[in-house]
């Protein structure tokens, strides 16, 4: 059974710049593409950015496009979100979820998902 754990989140100041990890366990990290979604309170969840399984494509949402880089060290089966400039209205947990191959940005096409992890950008 497949298992993500996220980690890096906490509290930074707008402008700051914070990295989340990922790490997979209970499968073959690298035929699984790995994205990571947030919810904002109150919001819906929606899509941050992700990476295909050989790390040779990358998708983000327009809103974090040029702040935000999705990698992945296949070596250490995890994958990482790199967070720069950042804003207070990217506040919200961020969660990790894996797929098959290649990554999109439905929810519904993911299925396993990690607990998140919260990252708060204060004014």
């Amino acid at each position: 059974q497949m298992h993500l754990v996220e980690s890096g989140g906490g509290l930074v100041q707008a402008g700051g710049s914070m990295r989340l990890s990922c790490v997979f366990s209970g499968g073959t990290f690298s035929k699984y593409g790995l994205s990571w979604f947030r919810q904002a309170s109150g919001k819906e969840r929606e899509f941050v950015g992700g990476i295909n399984y050989d790390g040779s494509s990358t998708l983000y949402a327009n809103s974090v496009k040029g702040r935000f880089t999705v990698s992945r060290d296949n070596d250490k089966n995890t994958v990482y979100l790199q967070m720069n400039s950042l804003k207070p209205e990217d506040t919200a947990l961020y969660t990790c979820a894996s797929r098959w191959k290649n990554v999109y940005e439905g929810a519904e096409d993911y299925y396993t998902w990690g607990q998140g992890t919260q990252v708060t950008v204060s004014y």
